[in-house]
């Protein structure tokens, strides 16, 4: 049965931020690490092997450790593009309508994002800054226990709407047959992405990072994974750029008298069906709302394919905290900096500003979670971890550089320079002082 703790009691367990810092390392984890590198390594230093190992063999390492790991022998890494577009015909048509409007909601969303290059005159000559989509973008597809056709989408699209005219994708074999699975394929084709490498884990991030015979190296690589990609693309940060870190996937629901039990169980359970380290919480004033909605997981739980994991999940790392009020709900929620925040209250707009932090805000009971994890239009690529405190969701930014544009005017120059002289030698540097003077 999912607990209920007071405010106090889940500071001290669910609420705890400073458990991301030592994760736990599952025995089973342990023993996988030693049975493919034939000795026990921490994850961080067998990822480390890895990436050393594909920027120094290159494909060959590749071919390698995809067998080691996925227990796959591959003939090739790259996908044919025959094979994309035969995996459309072999994909239900209701779900390749599904499919192509989740993919013009997400390119209609974002490309309401502006990325624009401006200047002014305003401050002397021209000041401005210049906005250059990126030439060459990795994007990771995880695989995992599930394939995420979602997640290609939600990746590649921000993309294409800032204009990288270069997009990669690399995702694991699929566990049956060693192949990507056709809904994979067939997002990619229906998102227009042409490069798709059968790669997963952390020789993925490597290739697409240093770059091997067959996969280009990239500017910047962007996607969810689990632990070993999430390391190697720490590991990788500076050589590449990144989007993120993501951990576990996160959601929390404030909610009142006027919620409905069952759609608040829902959505908790779809949160914890991810995988065992989901995280699912639900801060209310209310005892009734939280005892039905006790009663309703129960009773939901028992017909879910995947009840076994989300038992666990909801044992470890769930709960239903009973606050003051709403507004303490609404603290709590943002000091957890959750990376979906969901408010089903009688008047949830009122309470949208009492949430700064997070990563997506759920207005109303309608506006529910899955809807964002699918068709709703923003990025579901969002912050995990409590980095929604300073993180954004995946959006066209992601995939822009900016450059500051100087051309000041002679008189502007002049009338500055002693200014830039006065600091420089204050801050002892004679040559800075030296350049700025000789101006005058």
């Amino acid at each position: 049965m999912l607990m209920i703790y007071s405010v106090k009691e889940a500071q001290t367990s669910i609420l705890r931020r400073d458990r991301v810092l030592e994760p736990h390392v599952p025995a089973t984890l342990q023993a996988g690490i030693k049975r493919i590198f034939g000795e026990a390594l921490t994850p961080e230093t067998a990822v480390s092997h890895l990436l050393n190992e594909v920027r120094q063999k290159g494909d060959a390492a590749l071919y390698q450790w995809t067998q080691r790991i996925d227990g796959v022998k591959l003939d090739s890494l790259q996908v044919n593009k025959q094979e994309m577009e035969t995996a459309v015909t072999h994909i239900p048509a209701d779900l390749i309508e599904a499919l192509n409007l989740a993919a013009d909601r997400i390119r209609t969303f974002h490309s309401h994002q502006p990325a624009i290059s401006w200047t002014t005159t305003e401050m002397g000559g021209i000041l401005g800054q210049r906005v250059t989509p990126l030439k060459r973008v990795g994007v990771y597809v995880p695989g995992g226990t599930a394939p995420l056709p979602s997640s290609l989408l939600m990746s590649v699209i921000p993309a294409q709407v800032a204009g990288v005219k270069e997009i990669v994708v690399t995702t694991p074999p699929g566990k049956e047959n060693g192949r990507i699975p056709d809904i994979i394929l067939a997002a990619a084709h229906i998102a227009g992405i042409d490069t798709v490498y059968t790669l997963g884990g952390a020789q993925a991030i490597a290739a697409l990072a240093f770059g091997t015979e067959t996969v280009p190296a990239v500017e910047k690589i962007v996607g969810p994974g689990n632990l070993f990609v999430t390391l190697a693309k720490r590991q990788v940060y500076g050589i590449v750029g990144i989007d993120g870190l993501y951990g576990p996937t996160e959601t929390v629901v404030i909610a009142d008298d006027s919620a409905i039990p069952a759609w608040v169980a829902a959505d908790m359970l779809a949160q914890a069906e991810h995988d065992v380290l989901a995280t699912a919480i639900l801060f209310t004033p209310s005892i009734e709302l939280a005892t039905a909605v006790q009663i309703e997981i129960g009773r939901q739980l028992e017909n879910l394919n995947r009840a076994d994991t989300i038992a666990v999940s909801l044992n470890n790392q769930g709960g239903i905290v009973i606050t003051t009020d709403l507004d303490e709900a609404c603290q709590l929620a943002s000091d957890f900096a959750a990376e979906h925040t969901c408010i089903a209250t009688k008047k949830p707009e009122r309470y949208i500003d009492k949430i700064p932090n997070a990563g997506g805000l759920f207005i109303g009971e309608r506006s529910f979670e899955v809807l964002g994890d699918y068709v709703a239009g923003p990025s579901h690529v969002m912050p995990t971890s409590g980095t929604a405190r300073f993180a954004s969701p995946l959006n066209v930014l992601d995939f822009v550089k900016i450059s500051s544009i100087i051309q000041l005017d002679d008189a502007t120059s002049a009338k500055l320079s002693p200014y830039a002289a006065r600091i420089a030698r204050a801050e002892g540097l004679t040559a800075h002082q030296n350049a700025a003077t000789k101006r005058l």
